[in-house]
């Protein structure tokens, strides 16, 4: 039950929320359009209303783009359209309330904002072999290994993704992928194509 102006932007599977261990051990990462984070656990989420309860204090001009469940030790990545990415530790956030704004997750130059942001970890069994995926608006892609966006402090502006240019045009996607995934790219005018990420070469 959302105002007539809001949308839905993220959704998030969770095992339980009856569980302490389980809840007090997760968090939900949030990500916003103008580079801020936010980490609260998921235990101050455990309680739901008919209406939802306030997950971050948005600031005027600004607007949600991800959310993410994380096990406090993660990394993030956040890319902005511009073609640059930040990498930095979960630990970087510490978990705050409900109702606070969040901190500075990525430095935007003044046109650019965030199109995008991911939690990996690397010592996840089903994520140390992924890739990242990032995708631009005329259409070109490319796949990269993790550890060529090399870890910064939060609130840095980032290494390059992609060679943005008027041919590429702006970023519009990342996301973290396999050899066993597929992406589905879909244009304004309702065109999907389906292709393996496997045919996607990794490139620096």
């Amino acid at each position: 039950n959302i105002e007539p102006e809001d949308k839905v932007c993220a959704y998030i599977n969770v095992k339980t929320l009856n569980d302490e261990d389980y809840i007090n051990n997760n968090y939900i990462v949030l990500g916003t359009k103008q580079g801020v984070v936010k980490k609260t656990s998921l235990e101050a989420y455990s309680r739901p209303r008919v209406n939802g309860v306030n997950a971050i204090t948005i600031k005027e001009g600004d607007e949600l783009l991800e959310a993410m469940l994380t096990n406090g030790s993660s990394q993030i990545l956040i890319a902005g359209r511009d073609g640059k990415c930040v990498r930095f530790n979960e630990e970087d956030c510490r978990a705050i309330g409900r109702t606070a704004a969040g901190v500075r997750g990525i430095t935007l130059s003044e046109q650019d904002e965030v199109i995008g942001m991911i939690c990996v970890d690397p010592e996840n069994e089903e994520q140390k072999n992924n890739t990242i995926l990032v995708v631009s608006e005329n259409g070109f892609g490319k796949r990269s290994e993790l550890d060529d966006y090399r870890i910064t402090s939060r609130g840095g502006k980032g290494v390059k993704t992609l060679n943005i240019t008027e041919k590429t045009g702006n970023l519009i996607a990342l996301k973290s992928v396999n050899d066993d995934n597929d992406l589905m790219i879909i244009n304004k005018s309702g065109i999907t194509i389906r292709l393996a990420v496997s045919a996607i070469r990794v490139a620096g």
